[in-house]
Order: structure tokens, then sequence, then C-alpha cells
């Protein structure tokens, strides 16, 4: 389950509507009811928390969101959108990882998911993390 205090309008998740799970992206959020409106393939539709999934962060998803990828000789993968930077030390392995935008650098931050990069992101290029090109 996802804390509705860490979701941000825009922030992609996964949403439970009768037992099948859509992709979807945050249009609106509720907070006096603590309720998320969430636009997925077929229309929007509002959610409980309990009825999210974040949707963890990996090569694929940073691919979807339109970052080039780097292979470093050393083993490293560097991935790159505009001027923001994502590097793990290990091909793949997204456990530890440092990123950064202009002087503002984070080592290891606690992101495990793509709705955690979003609110990094946000946080550090005051943009939101978008699958647009950039």
């Amino acid at each position: 389950m996802i804390q509705f205090s860490d979701i941000k309008v825009g922030d992609f998740l996964k949403a439970d509507y009768d037992g099948k799970l859509w992709d979807g992206e945050v249009t609106l959020l509720n907070g006096d009811e603590k309720q998320v409106c969430v636009k997925t393939e077929v229309q929007d539709f509002w959610f409980e928390t309990d009825k999210l999934q974040p949707i963890p962060l990996n090569e694929d998803e940073l691919l979807k969101l339109n970052f080039t990828k780097q292979d470093a000789a050393d083993g490293s993968t560097k991935y790159l959108k505009g001027s923001f930077r994502l590097e793990t030390p290990i091909k793949g392995n997204f456990s530890h990882f440092e990123m950064w935008y202009r002087e503002d650098r984070r080592h290891n931050p606690d992101v495990h998911f793509v709705h955690q990069l979003q609110n990094h992101y946000l946080d550090m290029t005051k943009v939101h993390l978008t699958r647009e090109k950039i």
C-alpha cells in the first residue's frame, strides 16, 4: 500500500479494479476522503489507497520514462534525461544508486518505486517527471 501523503498528481501507479491491475497516472487527489483519481487506458477512476500499488523502479520503467542509457566499462550504468542523471554502480541493480541534477546530488536515496523517483525528480528539477522526451 502507498501512503496518501506520498502521492502527487502526475505519479504513475498500478490500480486494482475488480482484481485487475491497471497502470495509470494520478490526475486528482481528494485529501478529505484520501482518495486518488487514476487515469487508466479505459477512463479515470477514484481509488482508495489500499487499491493502489507502486511500480518497481527498474531499467524498463526508466526507458518508458524516456531516459537514455549509457553502460560504462566498470559495470555501472548511467541513465540520463536532460540534465538529470541516475547512476547504478552495478548494471540492473537499483538497490543503491546516485542521482543528481546540477549541484543537487543524492547518494542512495530511499527510492524503490517510480512514483518515489518522480517525487525526487520534481523536488530537484521543479518539473514533474513524465514519459515525454526532453
